[in-house]
């Protein structure tokens, strides 16, 4: 009997487990430690396969190499409760040496990045790749604390929950730090 019982109950157990996903994102596998989306000094082009969203961003400053970062992301799989996603585009480009805020358009969830390095200005242009999804995101948006306090601080941020989305970003630029 207890056998019965146990092949009753774990593909219910199995289906559960698979639901808790739903809500909890695991480890992030950025790759190697070395492995980055760029070099110092280079541009770069990163999107997560269709469907994911930008869940972790990780980044490391170097004043020798430019006083340019290394990036690197990680991707997962927008929650069921999103729908599939209808459409997706580039924003207008965050231009070098200047401050700037962006979010996506169109209620759009970041699901990657272009980025192009300007030794001129020692400084990045920046473009988001959004999506938009069938159903509705949650609007109540706000700015992280999780960001470097100094402008050559490293950088690990990562978003633990279904409920939490990267939908923009902002940054501060000074002519004389670089």
């Amino acid at each position: 009997m207890d056998l019965v019982l146990l092949w009753v109950f774990l593909p219910l157990v199995t289906v559960a487990w698979g639901q808790y996903g739903d809500y909890y994102y695991g480890p992030y596998n950025y790759g190697d430690n070395d492995e980055w989306v760029n070099v110092y000094r280079q541009g770069f082009n990163f999107q997560c396969p269709h469907g994911q969203v930008i869940v972790a961003v990780r980044s490391v400053f170097s004043k020798k190499e430019g006083s340019d970062r290394l990036w690197n992301y990680a991707c997962m799989p927008a929650a069921q409760s999103l729908g599939e996603p209808t459409e997706c585009w580039w924003e207008e480009i965050n231009r070098a040496g200047t401050e700037w805020y962006q979010t996506c358009s169109n209620n759009g969830l970041v699901a990657g990045f272009q980025s192009q390095y300007f030794p001129s200005v020692l400084d990045r242009e920046w473009q988001f790749y959004c999506c938009r999804y069938s159903r509705r995101c949650p609007y109540s948006c706000w700015l992280t604390t999780e960001h470097p306090g100094h402008y050559g601080e490293d950088m690990d941020m990562m978003m633990y929950t279904y409920d939490h989305y990267i939908r923009g970003a902002t940054t501060t630029f000074s002519a004389v730090d670089r």
